[in-house]
């Protein structure tokens, strides 16, 4: 498993499922990790598994979906840990009415969070990473599942891989490596972001 010790992790939707999983293994492997949610419900099991097990995290309730809550989560971040090297953006918000049932909040919360928000991410830590001389950003993108997915949620995360592709071509010459990961299996998903920002 690679080294991360002196590296500080940023991941979002860390209250559960893959950003917990992926959380827990950078803590780990050694980064101080600062945790985000939109609600404190979940990300404080995040925190205690990972304080159990030695690790070194803090959590960030903020929601990314706005621009001034990225803005704050990212300085709350700087200022507590002086950096900010990895983020892992998990965040992430699936409707559950199909498309003619779905009413216009549901649709934009979706399109939001999941593309809204990791192009504000993408954008302020990219500006932040500019001025440190590099850094990675992953962004996780559709859960492989069966055809209860919603219109809202595929839309958003295409538009999700076409955003991170570009940011890719566009921010490799500041030496930051953006890239996209599918979560078909949470075990494979940690096994790719770690060796990804290694």
């Amino acid at each position: 498993m690679a080294e991360f010790k002196d590296r500080v992790v940023l991941v979002t939707g860390a209250g559960r499922g893959t950003g917990r999983a992926v959380a827990q293994a950078f803590a780990a492997s050694g980064a101080a990790v600062a945790v985000n949610d939109v609600t404190p419900i979940n990300l404080d099991e995040t925190v205690r598994l990972i304080r159990d097990a030695g690790g070194k995290v803090k959590d960030y309730v903020e929601d990314i979906a706005k621009k001034m809550p990225v803005q704050t989560l990212l300085n709350q971040v700087l200022d507590d840990y002086g950096r900010i090297d990895i983020l892992v953006n998990c965040a992430e918000v699936e409707p559950v009415h199909v498309l003619l049932d779905m009413d216009e909040w549901d649709w934009q919360r979706t399109l939001d969070v999941n593309l809204t928000g990791p192009f504000l991410l993408t954008q302020s830590l990219g500006r932040i990473l500019r001025e440190k001389g590099g850094g990675v950003i992953v962004h996780v993108g559709e859960r492989a599942r069966g055809p209860e997915k919603r219109a809202a949620y595929f839309a958003s995360k295409a538009g999700l891989a076409a955003l991170t592709a570009l940011a890719a071509v566009e921010l490799a010459d500041l030496n930051i490596r953006v890239h996209h990961v599918h979560p078909e299996e949470v075990k494979d998903v940690v096994a790719e972001v770690l060796a990804l920002c290694a």
